[in-house]
């Protein structure tokens, strides 16, 4: 009995020091848990994970954030904002992560969003647009990367109302983000150019846009310019049968998103010319801060930087230096320290506002143009996003996050 005894203590000793095991290998790991449509948006989050290992290796080559290593746990979220929801539970009660970070599509942004502010748990987003993020539905506990769709609208209705146009075409893809680009958009214009009109809008269900019967529409209203917000295969189609169709032909397009490399690579000889859009010419930055980051991650993919893996690589830098000023993964603690935080990015040093936990990073502002059949950015600017005119007033934005 005794030594029947003494091999089942034995036994259950050896079961408990393995069962330790994983918790104190954890405590040796800050865990992000990432969340985001992979499958669903290829262009631009293949490039995006990969600015996200850069970062992590950076990170961890330089000794990690408060002497632990970053790991990254990723799950998809399928575009639908209810997976979301569930990764989002899974990452945070099975696999215990100290934050969450990531989103695309801004439905599943803000379904994170509110997942985060129920369970009272931070969450890093890095490319959902919608305002709701950070002020109509931003909280406490959420903070955003990208500039919003106020934000992108406010550097681009200045170079539209230099165009003198009256009558004005909305298109866009009928889900949260483009729904709330369009209204800031309409919003800002009407401040600016109290005379415009919008004779038309087209409204097209996101990844199965009637490329044709869209396009008929706009050209049967006969506007004076084009305010789009259509992004990925939805913009493929949309350009190539505008192009077929003669919609464009001494017709201004103002274009959100259009300039970034995900979507002007995928037009190649379609590109347009002339277009005022918001995106990323990494072909002409030459500040130090971009040189570095493209010649770091030319040398680990052999391939150029695209907008996601900026935005990729940024978020976890932002996560990385939050944490180390928090010195702690404590949520309440996470919080405090983002508020003002300061973080070097590609695009130079942002700061993540108190106010509305919303990043200062800017955008670049220029034309389209078919460069011998590739489309690029000609005669572009970076607007930098602390300039106070990119912004509603502080009033403003307090009004719409007092259910915060």
């Amino acid at each position: 009995m005794t030594l029947m005894r003494f091999a089942f203590s034995a036994v259950s000793l050896s079961a408990l020091t393995l069962a330790m095991v994983p918790s104190a290998q954890a405590q040796g790991v800050i865990k992000i848990g990432e969340i985001n449509s992979y499958k669903a948006q290829p262009a631009f989050l293949e490039p995006y994970k990969k600015g996200m290992e850069l970062a992590v290796e950076e990170v961890n080559a330089a000794g990690g954030v408060n002497g632990k290593k970053i790991e990254l746990i990723t799950r998809d979220d399928n575009a639908n904002p209810g997976d979301a929801v569930r990764v989002a539970e899974e990452l945070v009660s099975r696999e215990q992560v100290d934050m969450l970070a990531g989103t695309f599509l801004s439905n599943t942004g803000l379904a994170v969003t509110d997942f985060a502010k129920q369970k009272k748990f931070f969450f890093l987003a890095g490319e959902p647009l919608t305002d709701k993020i950070t002020w109509q539905g931003g909280n406490k506990y959420t903070f955003r990367l990208r500039p919003g769709t106020y934000m992108q609208a406010a550097m681009l209705v200045p170079e539209a109302v230099k165009l003198k146009k009256k009558r004005w075409a909305v298109v866009y893809p009928n889900y949260e983000y483009g729904q709330s680009a369009v209204a800031a958009f309409k919003q800002l214009m009407k401040a600016a150019q109290p005379d415009v009109e919008f004779v038309a809008e087209q409204a097209t269900p996101l990844g199965k846009i009637d490329s044709g019967s869209v396009v008929q529409a706009l050209s049967d209203a006969k506007p004076d310019a084009i305010f789009n917000v259509l992004f990925g295969a939805d913009l493929s189609k949309f350009v190539r049968e505008g192009n077929t169709r003669g919609l464009f032909k001494d017709r201004a397009v103002v274009s959100v998103l259009t300039g970034e490399p995900e979507y002007m690579d995928a037009l190649k000889d379609e590109a347009p010319n002339g277009w005022i859009v918001t995106g990323y010419p990494w072909y002409g930055i030459k500040t130090p801060e971009h040189t570095a980051f493209e010649k770091a991650y030319q040398a680990k993919f052999k391939d150029y930087p695209r907008l996601g893996s900026v935005v990729g690589y940024s978020m976890i830098k932002s996560a990385a230096a939050g944490l180390a000023k928090a010195k702690s993964s404590d949520t309440e603690k996470l919080v405090a320290a983002f508020e003002g935080l300061k973080v070097d990015t590609p695009f130079g040093p942002i700061t993540y506002r108190a106010s509305d936990h919303q990043s200062t990073m800017g955008a670049y502002v220029g034309l389209t143009k078919n460069d011998g059949g590739k489309g690029v950015m000609v005669d572009y600017v970076y607007l930098d996003g602390a300039d106070p005119k990119f912004q509603p007033s502080e009033a403003e934005i307090k009004k719409s996050r007092s259910a915060d």
